[in-house]
């Protein structure tokens, strides 16, 4: 067993400039097969962003980094997480504290997923946010491309009195959409917590749960005191930081468990 996160490098990922909603950022590509929009968590794409990167690319999968915050392949430490999270806490893209908001920035982030669904196989593509990013995921699902979102421990809005411990990060709106197409079978989506994560409240996944009901499929890792994976009470990000290549390490379970969500939403259906 490894004592330490799995980590990736920018080799081989080719770097481009995409321009959507108004916005322009430089995305990270590489892979073949199924597409995957990969949003990293803060501070940016970090070597753990690209370590699960990587493994997404040896699944087989066409993955896409965009890179919206943050240095590419810079390694995570507190002060430039602080750095990059003040800038985005007053942002008018993320809009990081608003209740039932739209954020500028899923817009940008639905033409990218918009732009890979049409050159990739598979009935759409899949979206994975994690942290301050694990809810745009969701807000992406209003668009029939996004067929496979998964909200790794999803942040926004920070979770400031009981409304926003509650909201699900997208509108009224596009919550209805997402519902509808919940119910129609068009949609399924997959959520990832710690137990013990306060910046995660159960009250955000039991909104989204009332919404969708079984299409809403949630991986509680135990990070009580004395759990079996040895998670501390502040365990927080669960399919990078946290992940132990180890055989039944309770993370890289659900690691594995994300790549069967995408490979079974995204398979072509007859």
């Amino acid at each position: 067993m490894t004592d330490s996160a799995p980590l990736g490098d920018l080799d081989g990922w080719t770097r481009s400039p995409f321009t959507g909603a108004g916005l322009s950022y430089d995305c990270y590509e590489k892979g073949a097969g199924p597409g995957v929009v990969l949003i990293p968590e803060v501070p940016g794409i970090t070597p753990q962003v690209l370590g699960l990167a990587q493994h997404l690319v040896d699944e087989g999968f066409t993955v896409v980094v965009p890179s919206p915050f943050g240095e590419p392949g810079r390694a995570a430490s507190g002060g430039y997480t602080a750095r990059v999270l003040s800038r985005l806490c007053v942002s008018s893209e993320f809009r990081a504290f608003s209740v039932a908001a739209r954020r500028p920035i899923t817009d940008y982030l639905r033409a990218v997923a918009a732009e890979l669904a049409a050159r990739t196989p598979g009935r759409g593509v899949g979206v994975i946010g994690m942290c301050f990013t694990g809810g745009f995921a969701l807000a992406m699902a209003v668009d029939d491309e996004v067929v496979a979102p998964v909200m790794s421990q999803p942040a926004v809005p920070f979770p400031l009195g009981a409304a926003r411990r509650a909201d699900a990060g997208v509108t009224d709106a596009d919550f209805d959409r997402i519902a509808e197409r919940a119910a129609s079978s068009e949609l399924c989506v997959l959520g990832l917590r710690f137990s013990e994560d306060r910046t995660v409240p159960r009250e955000r996944f039991a909104t989204i749960k009332a919404r969708l009901g079984e299409a809403f499929e949630v991986i509680e890792l135990d990070s009580s005191p004395g759990n079996a994976g040895g998670f501390s009470a502040s365990a927080h990000s669960v399919l990078t930081r946290e992940v132990r290549e180890a055989p039944g390490h309770p993370a890289l379970e659900a690691r594995e468990r994300v790549v069967e969500f995408l490979r079974a939403q995204l398979a072509v259906r007859g």
